[in-house]
């Protein structure tokens, strides 16, 4: 029934999706630079080398800015805008104030400019950045579609009324998801990239005092680690303390993110929300075997590939981006 339901969402928004982004992404294609900038890919991966290998808690905030940006006026660079005197940009949108990695997308951006000038946009930096940030966290390999143009407009509104919510419940997701092109499967694989990263407690602390009555904590979090994220998050308003969204594993890509759902110890709603659909659930659970790994790499690297394609700009849209903060004009 949920697969249905998700189909029905789906149908509402296809023809938008086939007047928009399907046609876009049937652009992209694999060596788009193999004449105009050939080294390329090899010149990401081997600055990502060195950013990951002195930061390594920088593979999730990479992964989540290019989902971000994909979520909001398709993956065309909008959310890596500056705001302006006249325009909040997306980046300062209140969903998007967590967001790390903008210094080491303009650094890979620069060093591409360097050998290639005026001919990669920021679109495919961020996409190929988001895959190499996985495959340096030891998750999959992936080729990636190149020739996406980069967005001209960036807004902090559109932001918060487009991004999936922490507290999302799957009505509100599979709608959302739906509106991109994506399916529940994609919610619940691309919900896997929570494997990486961390979080600030503003993002979560609801669900750990007054969710429902004085100092309640929410009935679908698993209670003794409630107590644990009460020791790290003092209060609702604590924005300083950090929590790892995959206690012990969040600067490495794999699936004991399922297994912490599964036990009812996922840090957001919208990870417990998971548990709430049949069809999410069993798909949480068969992962959270650890007999699976091989089919949530596999499925992983298909949802991606599938958001990377999302509302792309491509031929004579949009523009290549000299700098990723700023329009050329």
């Amino acid at each position: 029934m949920a697969i249905k339901r998700c189909v029905v969402l789906f149908l509402h928004v296809a023809l938008l999706l086939l007047a928009g982004s399907s046609p876009a992404a049937s652009q992209l294609a694999e060596g788009y630079y193999s004449k105009t900038c050939p080294n390329v890919e090899a010149i990401v991966r081997g600055e990502m080398e060195k950013i990951i290998g002195v930061a390594s808690s920088l593979a999730g905030p990479l992964l989540r800015l290019h989902f971000h940006d994909c979520f909001v006026r398709g993956c065309d660079a909008s959310v890596l805008l500056n705001s302006t005197k006249n325009n909040l940009a997306e980046r300062d949108a209140d969903p998007n104030m967590s967001l790390r990695g903008f210094g080491s997308v303009d650094r890979v951006k620069a060093k591409i400019e360097a050998a290639c000038p005026n001919t990669v946009s920021c679109a495919d930096v961020l996409t190929i950045m988001a895959r190499d940030a996985v495959v340096l966290a030891k998750g999959p390999f992936w080729p990636v579609a190149l020739g996406r143009r980069d967005g001209k407009v960036s807004s902090a509104v559109e932001a918060a009324n487009e991004l999936p919510p922490s507290f999302g419940d799957i009505p509100l997701l599979t709608k959302i998801f739906a509106s991109k092109g994506l399916n529940l499967k994609d919610l619940v694989v691309l919900s896997g990239a929570h494997t990486l990263g961390t979080a600030h407690c503003p993002s979560f602390a609801d669900r750990l005092y007054n969710f429902s009555s004085s100092y309640a904590a929410d009935p679908s979090l698993d209670s003794e680690y409630a107590k644990k994220l009460r020791m790290k998050c003092k209060s609702v308003d604590d924005k300083t303390m950090l929590s790892e969204m995959d206690p012990g594993s969040y600067k490495t890509f794999g699936t004991s993110y399922y297994r912490h759902v599964s036990k009812r110890r996922g840090l957001f709603q919208s990870d417990a929300a998971l548990l709430t659909d049949a069809a999410t659930r069993n798909y949480v659970h068969r992962i959270a075997t650890g007999k699976f790994d091989s089919e949530f790499f596999k499925d992983f690297s298909e949802s991606m590939t599938k958001m990377g394609n999302v509302g792309v700009l491509t031929g004579a849209q949009g523009e290549i981006r000299k700098k990723c903060y700023v329009p050329n004009y």
